[in-house]
C-alpha cells in the first residue's frame, strides 16, 4: 500500500523544484545573464589576443590611462574605474538578487536556505585550503589565497544555458543561488583581507547617503510622490556619493554596491505608498540595470583585466609552472566541486535534507564542476593580491583563464549527457499544464 508523503517533505528537500513562479523568474535571469556570459567571453578572448599582439603596447596604455580628479581619492587608471566602479553595478545586482532570495523567494524557510549557503561556504574553504597547500611557504604567493573562492555567475549560467537546456530548474536555481553567496563571501573576503588602511572619516561619512538612501528607497512614493520606475533619479546621486565615500575609505568600493543592493525594498510596504503585496523596488532596478550589468560593466571589466602578456608558448608553459597558477587551477577545478559535493552530502547525511526525487547525485557533480568557473571576482581578487603588472598577478590571470576553461569543458561533458537523457524523460513523460497554467509538477508533493 502507497503510503503518501508527509505534507511538510518538500520542506525537506536537499534541492528541490522550488515554486513554479520561482522557477519562472530564474529562467528570465538566465536567459538575460546567457548574453552577458556570451559578450565577457568574447571580451576576454579579445583582451588576450590583443595583449599579445603588436599593438599590445597600446592596450595596456588604455588600461593603464588614468583620468578623474585626485583630491578626492578619483584619479584611477581605466583599469581601476573598471575593477572598482562598473563591478560595483555588478555587485548591486548581486545584492538585490541575494535579499530577493531570502526575503520572498524560495530561500525565504532557513531550512531551504542552509542548503546552497552551506554548499557555498564549503565551495569557498576548500580552494582556500588546497591554494594554501601548495603554496605554503611562499609569502608572495600566498597572498592570493583567496583567488579560487569566487564562482563566476555569469559566465557558469552561460555555459549552463548552452548545454543545459532541459536540466531540471532545481539545479538552475541551485547554481544561482550558490554563486550569489559564493560571491557574497568572496565580498567579505575582500572587505576584510585585502583592505590595507581604512580612514574612519570617509567610512563614517559613507553611512550617511546609505542611510538616507535607505529611507527613501523605502518612502520615495510619500517624499516624492514618484512611480517607482522614476526613484532611481533620486537614488541613484545617492548611489554614487555613498561609493565616493567608501572607495576614499579604503575599503573596496564593489562593496558599496552590495550595501546599496540590500538597502533596496524586495516587497512595495504600505510607507512607500503602494500596497503590501506587490514587488517592490528591487524588480524595477533589477530589470533596469541587469541589462547595464550584462551587456556593460561586466564584458568592459573581463576587457580590462583579462589581458595577460602571456609570452608565446615559452612564457605560457613557464606560468603553469608556477605554484600560484598550479594552486589556483587544482583549487578551481577539483576544490570547488569537492567542498560543495561534500558538503551537500554532509548536510543529507546528517540532517533531515534530503535530495529531491527528481535529481542524482551526478547531477551536483555537474553543477559543481561548473560553479569552478571563478572569472569576474577572482581577475578581481589577483589584482588586490598581487597588484598590477607583477609576475604573479599575469601568472594568477593565467591559472584563471585555464581552470575556468577546464571547468567549462569537464562540466559540458558530464551534464550534456545528463541534458541528454532528462529530454528522454520529457519526451517520455507529458507534462501538462493544467487550466490554471501550472505544469502538474509545480503542484505535486516533492
Amino acid at each position: 500500500m502507497a503510503t503518501t508523503p508527509p505534507k511538510n517533505s518538500s520542506d525537506r528537500n536537499l534541492i528541490g523544484r522550488g515554486s513554479y513562479s520561482e522557477a519562472l523568474r530564474i529562467g528570465s535571469i538566465l536567459r538575460k545573464e546567457t548574453v552577458g556570459g556570451l559578450l565577457l567571453v568574447v571580451a576576454a578572448i579579445g583582451a588576450v589576443i590583443w595583449a599579445n599582439s603588436p599593438a599590445a603596447d597600446t592596450y595596456f596604455a588604455i588600461r593603464d590611462f588614468e583620468i578623474g580628479y585626485e583630491p578626492w581619492h578619483l584619479k584611477l587608471s581605466l583599469g581601476a574605474w573598471a575593477a572598482d566602479g562598473l563591478l560595483a553595478i555588478f555587485f548591486f545586482l548581486v545584492g538585490l538578487e541575494l535579499k530577493r532570495e531570502f526575503v520572498a523567494g524560495d530561500l525565504s524557510q532557513f531550512s531551504k536556505a542552509i542548503i546552497p549557503v552551506a554548499a557555498a561556504a564549503g565551495g569557498v574553504l576548500v580552494p582556500a585550503l588546497i591554494y594554501v597547500a601548495i603554496n605554503f611557504g611562499n609569502a608572495e604567493a600566498m597572498r592570493g589565497w583567496a583567488i579560487p573562492t569566487a564562482t563566476d555567475i555569469a559566465f557558469a549560467v552561460a555555459v549552463l544555458a548552452i548545454i543545459g537546456s532541459h536540466l531540471p530548474s532545481a539545479l538552475r536555481i541551485f547554481l544561482l543561488t550558490l554563486a550569489v553567496v559564493d560571491d557574497l563571501l568572496a565580498i567579505a573576503i575582500i572587505a576584510v583581507f585585502y583592505t590595507d588602511e581604512i580612514n574612519v572619516l570617509p567610512l563614517m561619512l559613507f553611512v550617511i547617503p546609505v542611510a538616507i538612501y535607505w529611507v527613501l528607497a523605502h518612502r520615495y512614493r510619500r517624499f516624492f510622490g514618484l512611480h517607482a520606475s522614476a526613484a532611481w533619479y533620486i537614488l541613484l546621486p545617492l548611489g554614487l556619493i555613498a561609493w565616493g565615500f567608501l572607495h576614499a575609505s579604503g575599503v573596496h568600493a564593489t562593496i558599496a554596491g552590495v550595501v546599496l543592493g540590500f538597502a533596496v525594498p524586495v516587497l512595495r510596504s504600505a510607507a512607500s505608498g503602494g500596497p503590501t503585496a506587490g514587488p517592490g523596488l528591487a524588480e524595477i532596478f533589477e530589470h533596469r540595470f541587469r541589462p547595464i550589468s550584462a551587456g556593460f560593466a561586466v564584458p568592459v571589466f573581463a576587457f580590462m583585466a583579462a589581458g595577460v602578456a602571456i609570452g608565446g608558448w615559452e612564457g605560457f608553459t613557464s606560468a603553469l609552472t608556477d605554484p600560484v597558477t598550479i594552486g589556483i587551477i587544482v583549487a578551481l577545478v577539483l576544490g570547488k566541486p569537492i567542498g560543495i559535493v561534500a558538503t551537500t552530502w554532509v548536510m543529507s547525511r546528517f540532517t533531515k535534507a534530503r535530495l529531491d526525487a527528481s535529481l542524482k547525485w551526478i547531477d551536483i557533480i555537474g553543477i559543481s564542476l561548473l560553479a569552478g568557473i571563478g572569472f569576474t571576482v577572482s581577475l578581481l581578487v589577483a589584482e588586490l593580491s598581487f597588484g598590477l603588472g607583477a609576475i604573479e598577478n599575469d601568472h594568477a590571470k593565467v591559472g584563471i583563464l585555464v581552470a575556468s576553461v577546464l571547468a567549462a569543458v569537464l562540466a559540458s561533458i558530464l551534464l550534456l549527457s545528463r541534458n541528454r537523457r532528462y529530454r528522454k524523460l520529457e519526451l517520455e513523460e507529458s507534462v501538462d499544464a493544467d487550466a490554471d497554467g501550472i505544469p502538474d509538477v509545480y503542484q505535486r508533493g516533492n
